[in-house]
């Protein structure tokens, strides 16, 4: 069904904006008379797509979808949403339409309706979702598809649910442990900035009336600030083109994998890094096998969730071991970077024949070392940062002040 974005003003008199969808252009403004809402101008939009007219609208409207981005918690919201309306019962193409009543986001909104219409005219629910690949993952399609296969929708969406929203809440403990940190690194270089480029010039003419020389730190400060002031273009370039230089290497297979596996090898964030990883792997494997799965595509898909080309490679070492007859562990035990934890597990629940259930096991203990490290890790790094901080900030002060004492010296004698 096509969707349209509207202008309009409600009945108090207010100009308000939305989307709407209707079969025709007519019914569109039918649908919105009955709201009591009264459009001035109906635009066709595409699934997915914001419309624009002119680069300047274009422009605003791009800058409007960062904050109307589908997040993981508005797909957990609508999949259980969907849980609850086909457990009920209720035909697929009625459930997406009480959805899509109580979507708010106009992208995820636009998006719903076009895949009820392709559901409506025929197309399985996984065909229609995955024609938009940046809201529904291989994951979710997959499971989707694995769940209409098996006639079990309501049991696939309530995994999906439970499997989304236990990796937000990995994603957000990560995102919290981040943040201090991050801030205190940028109060600390605007302060180092405003030193460099505010404090020190105005005291420069105190210093150079002294007339006497000053302290090897004082013209190190000194020094410092005046290539930061008159070279602050060139630095900030210099960053620039390096966070330039460097995505283009990360592009690179070759670049990519030697990034992570640095990353893995680097002290107690390397730990955290590979749990995290190991997690995703075995909360997703054990998602997508309970769902009915089949073993080599779930293993296509975890190889791309654990965003970390080194065990990438070791999950697809695997999969050609399963094609060949053989077993997972093996290969993630010889590859090295899988924790010998997880590769005894996951050897004995092949053995039981019980090997989504310990996957869950395991993805739930490594859940919680990776809550007890980020803790550890940022109680760890709040002292060091206020060292870091007050050390530099302090020997800074120290080099303003020498001078000022040597004078006070000179004077008393």
């Amino acid at each position: 069904m096509p969707v349209y974005e509207y202008k309009a003003f409600n009945g108090q008199g207010r100009q308000v904006t939305g989307i709407v969808d209707a079969e025709a252009p007519r019914l569109a403004r039918a649908k919105l008379r009955a709201q009591n809402i009264f459009a001035t101008e109906l635009v066709p939009q595409q699934a997915g797509r914001l419309p624009a007219k002119g680069g300047k609208q274009a422009f605003r409207l791009d800058l409007s979808r960062l904050f109307q981005r589908v997040s993981a918690a508005d797909l957990a919201t609508m999949t259980s949403q969907l849980s609850t309306l086909v457990g009920a019962a209720i035909p697929l193409v009625e459930a997406l339409s009480a959805v899509l009543e109580q979507v708010e986001k106009p992208a995820l909104k636009a998006v719903l309706a076009d895949v009820r219409a392709k559901v409506n005219e025929g197309s399985s629910l996984a065909e229609a979702l995955q024609a938009h690949p940046r809201i529904f993952d291989n994951l979710y399609v997959s499971m989707v598809a694995a769940g209409e296969r098996a006639g079990a929708l309501e049991t696939v969406f309530d995994r999906l649910t439970s499997h989304t929203e236990a990796m937000l809440r990995l994603r957000q403990k990560v995102v919290a442990a981040l943040i201090y940190p991050v801030l205190m690194a940028l109060v600390g270089v605007g302060l180092l900035a405003g030193i460099f480029t505010v404090v020190v010039p105005r005291v420069r003419k105190l210093f150079e009336s002294f007339g006497e020389g000053l302290p090897l730190m004082t013209q190190m400060l000194l020094g410092v600030s005046d290539m930061v002031t008159a070279w602050w273009w060139l630095i900030l370039g210099f960053f620039v083109a390096g966070a330039f230089a460097f995505r283009r290497w990360m592009k690179t297979p070759d670049g990519r994998a030697r990034w992570h596996r640095l990353l893995l090898r680097l002290p107690v964030v390397g730990r955290i890094i590979r749990t995290i990883a190991v997690s995703r792997f075995c909360r997703t494997m054990a998602t997508l096998l309970v769902s009915g799965v089949p073993i080599l595509t779930a293993l296509q898909i975890v190889k791309r969730v654990v965003a970390n080309d080194v065990l990438a490679q070791a999950i697809e070492a695997s999969t050609k071991n399963i094609r060949e007859g053989q077993s997972i562990a093996v290969p993630l035990k010889q590859s090295g970077e899988f924790p010998p934890l997880v590769t005894h597990m996951i050897a004995i629940g092949e053995r039981t024949g019980d090997l989504e259930t310990m996957l869950e096991k395991v993805a739930s203990a490594y859940d919680a070392y990776v809550e007890r490290a980020l803790e550890t890790f940022t109680a760890l790094l709040e002292p060091i940062l206020i060292l870091a901080m007050g050390g530099t900030i302090g020997l800074v002060a120290v080099a303003l002040l020498l001078p000022m004492l040597q004078m006070s010296r000179l004077a008393g004698s």
